[in-house]
């Protein structure tokens, strides 16, 4: 009986951390929305990376790295996917109402279950199946699709998930022989070189304007207003990690991951308070269709 309430107290413990980590997560989309009225995208991923640089290097540096690591190509290409799924998150978020940003961002799980079936030869069951069967469907329910064509900024979002299921897959690949610090390190890492080259190039080039959120010209924040949130969103992602870590180590994986989806209400909120329309019945339905679909594959 004991150990029964010690094991109900212990998941208790991991929903409340989930929850928090998911409101701060989707308050973290939110101040990423108003910086995008001063900011590039590029910019807000520039500046939240490199003040995350700056963190990990002090941590390596205080408790150095113990594992022996030995696949570099994989562990850049961890931080390409991370960057790209990055970038594109951050691009939907200003252009696309925030709670649709981030439902689209979830469908991760969705390409996951895909690249362990192409990739590492895992068999799909009926569950998996019926779930990228109802997932996608309500993709297709958020953004409205008019004949065969799907919004633009609905498309990089759904890219942006399926960039960040490709960064899970090497980061499984990996994270026997690397320190979670150094695969964190080549995200974060990543996302201030990259950006870097690109702000570099800008002046010379002329993109497509498919693209063209790709080479911004850089301008230093001209505001302390603008330099306050930029620090608050970086101590409030590396916050909301600490809690989503805490969350999984606390409680049952299924339980603690069903959870996690409660950052789309949370973003949704956010979003209508910065002006976003209210989702009508459609994208609410999609909103439902993904979450679900996502709580299937937890099953399969």
């Amino acid at each position: 009986m004991q150990q029964t309430l010690k094991a109900i107290n212990t998941i208790d413990r991991g929903i409340v951390f989930m929850l928090a980590s998911a409101f701060i997560s989707a308050l973290n989309g939110a101040v990423a929305k108003i910086l995008g009225d001063d900011l590039s995208a590029m910019e807000i991923v520039f500046f939240r990376n490199i003040i995350g640089v700056a963190i990990i290097l002090a941590t390596l540096r205080h408790t150095p790295a113990s594992l022996p690591g030995g696949k570099l190509p994989l562990l850049l290409l961890r931080g390409l996917f991370g960057f790209s799924a990055m970038i594109l998150f951050f691009y939907t978020i200003t252009t696309i109402p925030l709670g649709e940003a981030i439902t689209l961002n979830k469908t991760s799980p969705l390409f996951v279950a895909i690249l362990a079936f192409f990739l590492m030869k895992e068999r799909l069951n009926s569950f998996a199946v019926a779930a990228l069967i109802i997932g996608f469907t309500g993709v297709v329910l958020i953004a409205k699709p008019t004949g065969l064509s799907m919004g633009y900024e609905h498309f990089l979002g759904l890219l942006g998930g399926f960039f960040a299921a490709c960064a899970y897959a090497t980061i499984k690949r990996i994270r026997e022989i690397y320190d979670a610090r150094i695969i964190v390190l080549s995200f974060v890492g990543m996302g201030t070189l990259l950006p870097l080259l690109l702000f570099a190039a800008a002046p010379f080039v002329t993109p497509p304007e498919a693209i063209a959120f790709l080479f911004p010209e850089f301008s230093l924040p001209a505001t302390p207003k603008i330099w306050a949130l930029i620090l608050l969103m970086a101590l409030i992602s590396t916050l909301s990690q600490w809690l989503l870590t805490k969350a999984y180590s606390l409680g049952r994986a299924g339980i603690v991951g069903a959870v996690s989806y409660t950052n789309i209400p949370f973003a949704v909120g956010f979003g209508i308070m910065l002006g976003d329309p209210f989702p009508d019945l459609w994208v609410w339905l999609g909103i439902a269709m993904i979450v679900g679909a996502g709580l299937l594959l937890k099953k399969s």
